[in-house]
């Protein structure tokens, strides 16, 4: 990976899914396109996972002043 962005990887990911999906591709080429997809699709779930660390949540304390807590998901996809 070089210095790609979430969003370029993503439509690279989406590129490399519609390749696949049309069929046209020899076995080598899948195959390929395949393990690129895995590391995208790895290099994407690592740029989620250090974003979901950075969210905080804005919360009202009882005094009335705003104080910052970490997001804590429900649970995982």
């Amino acid at each position: 990976m070089g210095k790609e962005n979430f969003e370029e990887a993503m439509q690279k990911l989406e590129e490399i899914v519609r390749a696949l999906e049309a069929g046209d591709l020899s076995l080598e080429e899948s195959l390929k396109k395949f393990e690129e997809g895995v590391k995208l699709s790895q290099f994407c779930l690592r740029k989620l996972d250090e974003a979901e660390k950075k969210i905080e949540l804005l919360v009202k304390g009882e005094s009335g002043k705003l104080l910052t807590r970490p997001f804590e998901p429900e649970g995982n996809i």
